[in-house]
């Protein structure tokens, strides 16, 4: 959090199938890890220890941290996540957790005067907004919005609190479900989200009657209090459907009463969103695509009178993919976080012009970055390739890191593979190309190893510099234990090398991102690290479709594994929640060019391939529907190319449940394995 009313809400991803995992600490390098205990070897069920921070908040006065913990859960029939909220003191002592049950708790928000914290939950059965006293004691469910809250946040004097709710099922749709006559027109009857508030302190019947803000055929994304606790903007779009977010999104004001009027703020064929009001209440900053939709990806900050007017664009960030976090108090600075090549970092724009300055300073990702309400003291997580994820907290104004817990003390962590970042030039000369590189745990100088090329999702995905070791759909540690070199590239097309480097593979999947990728493979070989004869590719989503398509390019690869690929891009397109994200890409309907779409498509050279190659895929996956794995799979089946399916039942767009997401890596390595001619390398393998 920003600030303690900035809009609190789970994000939702688009098609980016990354999954980024990362002592006291100076502003030049973290210290070492604490010592734990060693253990014999890196397995999935040691990865998945390794619990993962959801959200953090500070207090407005600094002196106090929350952030909330999530651990799988995979007891006899159990296999779900639990989150719940811990706090700690800004001196690192006072740790004690927050909240506790068998329902998750999530997005904290301090209130004003610090004296309560508020936080989602779906213990009563829908996702609600609870309050409780920082000092401890039973938490009181304050919303009983009948479709749940999917974002919140106090006003400036903490007496109210405004949220976002989907329009509830009405009378006639629930008789409707119960009698089984509930067929549905697609695209149609919308579930439009609205802003609500309501008081904080109960009526005399014990009631906090909610009002309803906004209304009609539009859907809230996001919104922010102005400091006078009059207003509220917020940004909105013609309908809940997650393509309709690639084509527009508008900015409105509204009154913090029902029955005010929604006046327009920033219009426009863009896309804009993330609205922040200054200190002062005259300026709103937001991130926009500019003057039209830019579907590849463009976030460049703005800032606009908040009676109206010309908005104007700050300074370029590095990528300019910015996420914009709040204003410095003076309001002559906004703070966002950007990827920048492999690490990720909190930078000040001036509002009056000028460069970005990086505030975050080390070698490594600072993720969940929130500023106190005085803007003198940050919170964040900070890791590293070799350091899982821990809170820390700095002041803005001269960065020095403070450890505040160690959330993985006494979890082992056996010896680890190293990792560094290596980079090549791209073959056609244009771009220098960063890759990560993690060494066999047993890594002997002069001797070469089999070479795992793991691509990233998107395509505007980015391999960051963040812990190796835990659980996750491709586990790393995992892989160098069992003699593995991974080689992690960012091509072109990745994010945080500037908007250049991500539109450089536009209507050129599978080319000039491929060249980038194989030029990294002879890197590591050229370096002595891989062995050119024992060459494995994976990769998820955009991944899984450079997968399919390499291995119709070449035959060097020994196995493949296409993970929710999509080795078809006309039925993709056809199929996908997303369409304009692969027609953005490919430049026009498919219908105005077959060739595009079938000279970047696998299956229209399935015949090429001779490659081993698993498929992968989510039984439930609408980002990449499950027919896209069965099409790839049926056809190399049919054509004698060695293949296996692994269905992932109940899973969307990756792994949501953790017994599912840790059978992936060892069915990885058996088929790995096989085609390399290894023996099985340890025996939780299947």
């Amino acid at each position: 959090m920003s600030r303690p009313n900035r809009f609190a809400a789970q994000g939702s991803t688009l098609f980016l199938a990354t999954l980024l995992v990362g002592g006291p600490a100076s502003a030049q390098a973290p210290a070492a890890a604490t010592p734990v205990a060693a253990a014999a070897t890196w397995t999935p069920e040691l990865a998945m220890r390794y619990r993962s921070i959801q959200g953090t908040a500070i207090s407005p006065d600094g002196a106090l941290v929350v952030y909330g913990l999530r651990e799988p859960l995979m007891e006899g029939e159990k296999s779900e996540y639990l989150t719940h909220l811990w706090v700690v003191r800004s001196d690192g002592t006072g740790l004690r957790q927050f909240t506790r049950g068998e329902k998750s708790a999530g997005s904290p928000a301090f209130s004003p005067d610090g004296k309560w914290l508020a936080f989602t939950s779906s213990r009563s059965g829908t996702g609600q907004v609870w309050v409780m006293a920082v000092d401890g004691g039973e938490a009181e469910q304050v919303t009983s919005a009948e479709a749940g809250v999917s974002g919140y946040a106090w006003s400036p004097d903490g007496s109210r609190i405004a949220y976002l709710m989907a329009n509830p099922e009405t009378a006639e749709e629930k008789a409707a479900k119960r009698e089984k006559r509930d067929a549905q027109i697609v695209d149609t009857d919308f579930k439009f989200a609205h802003l609500y508030v309501l008081p904080l302190r109960p009526d005399t019947a014990g009631k906090r009657p909610a009002a309803r803000l906004t209304e009609g055929e539009f859907h809230v994304t996001s919104f922010d209090w102005a400091p006078d606790g009059q207003v509220l903007v917020f940004a909105h779009q013609a309908d809940p459907r997650i393509n309709s977010a690639r084509l527009s999104a508008h900015l409105s004001v509204v009154a913090a009463t029902a029955g005010g009027a929604v006046r327009p703020l920033v219009t426009g064929a863009g896309i804009h969103t993330s609205p922040r009001f200054s200190p002062d209440g005259r300026q709103v900053a937001f991130v926009s695509t500019g003057n039209q939709p830019e579907p590849i990806g463009l976030g460049d900050v703005y800032v606009v009178d908040a009676a109206g007017g010309t908005p104007r664009r700050l300074a370029d960030t590095p990528d300019r993919s910015a996420s914009l976090l709040s204003w410095s108090a003076d309001g002559r600075s906004v703070y966002v976080t950007e990827s920048i090549r492999t690490q990720r970092h909190l930078m000040a724009l001036p509002v009056a012009g000028g460069p970005p300055r990086q505030v975050t300073q080390g070698t490594g990702v600072f993720g969940g970055v929130v500023l106190s309400a005085n803007k003198l003291h940050l919170a964040f997580t900070f890791e590293s390739s070799s350091v899982p994820a821990d809170v820390h907290v700095s002041p803005v104004d001269r960065f020095v890191m403070r450890k505040l817990t160690d959330v993985h003390a006494g979890v082992p962590r056996p010896r680890m593979g190293r990792t560094e970042v290596v980079s090549w030039p791209s073959p056609d000369g244009k771009f220098t190309i960063d890759g990560i590189l993690t060494y066999p745990v047993d890594y002997r100088q002069g001797r070469q190893y089999p070479l795992l090329l793991n691509v990233h999702g998107g395509p505007a995905g980015v391999f960051s510099e963040s812990f190796t070791g835990s659980g996750s759909i491709y586990m790393v540690q995992v892989l160098a234990q069992q003699g593995y070199a991974v080689l992690q590239p960012n091509p072109r097309g990745s994010s945080g090398y500037g908007k250049e480097f991500r539109y450089a593979n536009f209507k050129d999947w599978g080319y000039g991102d491929m060249d980038d990728l194989m030029a990294g493979v002879d890197r590591t070989i050229a370096m002595g690290v891989a062995h050119p004869d024992s060459l494995v590719l994976a990769g998820w989503s955009y991944g899984g479709f450079m997968t399919s398509f390499a291995v119709t390019r070449t035959d060097r690869f020994k196995a493949a594994s296409m993970g929710a690929g999509l080795p078809n891009l006309i039925s993709m397109t056809m199929t996908t929640d997303i369409p304009d994200y692969l027609v953005g890409h490919m430049g026009d309907e498919f219908w105005n060019d077959f060739a595009t779409y079938e000279k970047h498509s696998a299956m229209y050279r399935i015949g090429k391939v001779t490659t081993p190659t698993q498929v992968i895929h989510g039984e439930r996956d609408l980002r990449v529907p499950f027919t896209q794995g069965q099409e790839f799979y049926t056809a190399l089946r049919r054509r004698g190319v060695p293949t296996e399916f692994m269905v992932l039942p109940r899973t969307p767009h990756g792994p949501s449940e953790p017994k599912l997401l840790m059978q992936v890596t060892p069915r990885l390595l058996r088929w790995f394995d096989q085609h390399l001619g290894r023996s099985r390398q340890a025996a939780y393998l299947p």
